[in-house]
C-alpha cells in the first residue's frame, strides 16, 4: 500500500486566496481525503474508485450554498484547483481515470 505524498498541499491555491474561507476549503479537503484514504487502503478497482469520486464530487457540490453564504463560490480558481488536486491524487496512485471523468458529477 502506498501512502499519499505528505509534501503535497491539497487545494493550495484556494488556501492562499482569501476569497475562499479556510473552514470551507477544509471541508473540500476532507472530502478529497476520503478518496486518498480509499487509495491508501490499496483499492485498485477503477469502478469502486470512480464511485467514491462521484460521491466526493457530489458532497463538494453540496457545499456551494455554504460558499455562497460566506460571500464566496466554487468558481474558476476553485474548479481548477480541485481538478488539479484530483489529478495529482490519481497520478500519485497510478489510477487510470481521466480527471474529467473523475469529476464528472460536478455542477461547478
Amino acid at each position: 500500500m502506498k501512502a499519499f505524498n505528505a509534501e503535497y498541499k491539497l487545494l493550495a491555491e484556494m488556501y492562499q486566496d482569501e476569497y475562499f474561507p479556510d473552514f470551507l476549503v477544509d471541508k473540500v479537503k476532507a472530502e478529497l481525503q476520503g478518496v486518498i484514504d480509499l487509495l491508501e487502503s490499496g483499492e485498485a478497482n477503477t469502478e469502486v474508485i470512480q464511485t467514491k469520486l462521484d460521491e466526493t464530487v457530489c458532497a463538494i457540490n453540496d457545499l456551494q450554498d455554504e460558499f455562497d453564504a460566506n460571500d464566496s463560490e466554487i468558481e474558476t480558481v476553485a474548479r481548477d484547483c480541485i481538478g488539479q488536486s484530483v489529478g495529482y491524487i490519481l497520478e500519485w496512485f497510478d489510477i487510470p481515470i481521466d480527471v474529467e471523468d473523475a469529476i464528472r458529477e460536478r455542477d461547478w
